[in-house]
């Protein structure tokens, strides 16, 4: 089965400069490499679609590759625990190059005149998952004592006193103007 990650480019390398358009859907992870993580991460689902659209621009020595990869994730937000889907959508620019030489250590590599865009895909896709994902930006978590979600109301439970503050509850101010106790 030919992977529609591979990209002829004998063609592209020969006239420098030159582009080409590369524009496909194809099975995120399509060779099953990847294990999926513990619940709580994000993750790219499986039978995930990963969409590339990518100008690569032949150079004396190599390929440029520029423009966006996107592909959806799954993940559990990290105050609430509830299922949450959301889309990456990654701007990239990176290089291919025959062989590596120095300064080149990030460089993908031009296999038999064809490169592998899995790679590229996959690492920009995984670089750009959320490390503490949430369903909204004001999400207000679980409470501590009943555990019931904050974002559908109140559970009208009354938050814990931290024993190490509490005598400062009983601190009184007095006004010296007026001689009046005041628990400000």
């Amino acid at each position: 089965m030919a992977s529609a990650y591979l990209v002829p480019v004998a063609q592209l390398l020969r006239d420098v400069p030159s582009t080409l358009r590369v524009e496909f859907s194809a099975l995120f992870d399509e060779m099953n490499e990847f294990d999926p993580l513990p619940a709580g991460e994000a993750d790219v689902p499986r039978g995930a679609i990963a969409e590339v659209n990518l100008h690569l621009e032949s150079f004396s020595g190599g390929l440029r590759a520029r423009g966006q990869i996107a592909a959806p994730w799954r993940a559990l937000c990290r105050r609430c625990s509830i299922d949450i889907d959301g889309h990456s959508e990654v701007q990239v620019s990176e290089r291919f190059v025959d062989d590596r030489g120095p300064g080149d250590d990030d460089a993908y590599l031009v296999v038999n005149d064809f490169v592998d865009l899995a790679p590229l895909v996959h690492e920009a896709i995984l670089l750009d998952l959320p490390v503490a994902p949430l369903c909204r930006p004001d999400c207000r978590g679980l409470c501590v004592q009943c555990g019931s979600d904050k974002n559908l109301g109140d559970c009208g439970c009354l938050a814990p006193i931290d024993p190490r503050w509490a005598t400062l509850d009983n601190l009184r101010f007095v006004d010296n103007e007026s001689n009046e106790a005041s628990s400000e």
